[in-house]
């Protein structure tokens, strides 16, 4: 059953399989640099992570882009690195490097020493934000909460920051791989723990970013990742069995595995724009959230915009016999900071005013 606030939604329309009077868009990383207010904000904010753990500016900063946008759900300002923070980690922020910890874990040893979390506790301040948010959003636009999946957060917790080649996690996929399942256990359980809670707090969907499962092999995908977005939500599902909170799965790179995919009890599925969105919704049933590739808000026109946003949404009908339902649009992973505002704008009109019914 839909509520009162499903009903003004088309976003939570569509990824409960309903009907909706125009196709559904948000954007990965919406509140971002590439807002003029948001790098004021970050600026008072003294730091990304202070930024972060601050709930009023925090909600600032995700109200910032509804402000100029007609989009049609809003995501809590955060970063999916506060778990293995909250874990024991020591997790800094470097001006053109992006996170790092200083203590990346080596051994099995620093796995057993890794805290088991409880959120409404150690991470309070997201808690706090998502009240304030669910007093200050509009009635039509719903909240979204995330987390990292399991194997995305174990991949900067072994190689200390982001990665080429991920050289320290895959020497444990080939060399530890027992160690490595310990690691993904713990984790699923902060992560399912930590969404669970954003649940109770008041957010209307939930989504899990697998970032970085695109750089596994299939066999390897299956079993470190794959397995873990299961029992994150496997384990959602039993703390709150009357739960209904749909659900969001995004694998960057993930598109030649939909049909695996597809197997995950959650409503929708992310893909980025190295799959044809045709394609995609021919190998699952599920809604299906893309998948525009990012950098053309940065380079391209409006004009080029909008041919592409129709070739995405006449790709889809075809493949959905003659149907839009399913289809949330997004970027195929977030938004950079050098897209102009402009470009944004003409990205939102473009799908609301191609997908009407």
């Amino acid at each position: 059953m839909l509520g009162i606030k499903d009903m003004n939604s088309n976003f939570l329309k569509v990824l409960n399989q309903q009907s909706a009077e125009h196709t559904p868009i948000w954007l990965m990383r919406q509140a971002g640099r590439y807002l003029p207010e948001y790098r004021k904000t970050r600026e008072q904010a003294g730091s990304f992570l202070n930024l972060c753990k601050n709930p009023d500016l925090a909600t600032e900063v995700t109200l910032q882009p509804l402000r100029r946008f007609a989009l049609d759900a809003s995501i809590m300002f955060s970063d999916i690195l506060v778990i293995p923070e909250a874990m024991g980690m020591h997790l800094y922020f470097s001006d053109g490097e992006g996170p790092k910890f200083t203590n990346p874990l080596q051994s099995s040893l620093d796995v057993d020493a890794l805290k088991v979390i409880e959120p409404d506790f150690d991470l309070a301040y997201v808690m706090q934000l998502i009240r304030n948010l669910k007093q200050e959003l509009p009635q039509n636009i719903p909240l979204i909460g995330f987390s990292g999946s399991p194997w995305t957060l174990a991949c900067y917790m072994i190689e200390g920051g982001s990665s080429k080649n991920y050289e320290k996690i895959k020497t444990w996929v080939y060399s530890h791989p027992q160690q490595l399942h310990n690691l993904l256990d713990k984790v699923s359980i902060a992560v399912a723990d930590y969404l669970v809670a954003q649940i109770k707090a008041g957010v209307d969907t939930i989504m899990l970013f697998d970032s970085w499962g695109g750089v596994l092999s299939e066999a390897k995908f299956i079993e470190f990742s794959h397995a873990y977005l299961a029992k994150v939500l496997q384990r959602i599902q039993l703390s709150l069995p009357a739960n209904k909170t749909p659900s969001i799965v995004f694998t960057k790179g993930g598109g030649v595995w939909l049909e695996q995919l597809d197997q995950l009890k959650c409503n929708a599925l992310g893909v980025d724009w190295t799959i044809d969105i045709g394609k995609a919704r021919a190998q699952t049933s599920k809604v299906i959230q893309g998948n525009l590739d990012p950098v053309m808000l940065s380079v391209a026109n409006h004009s080029i915009i909008k041919t592409e946003v129709s070739r995405i949404i006449q790709a889809y009908r075809e493949a959905n016999a003659g149907d839009l339902t399913g289809h949330i649009f997004n970027l195929g992973h977030g938004i950079l900071p050098s897209a102009k505002l402009d470009n944004v704008s003409a990205l939102i009109d473009a799908v609301h005013e191609l997908s009407q019914r």
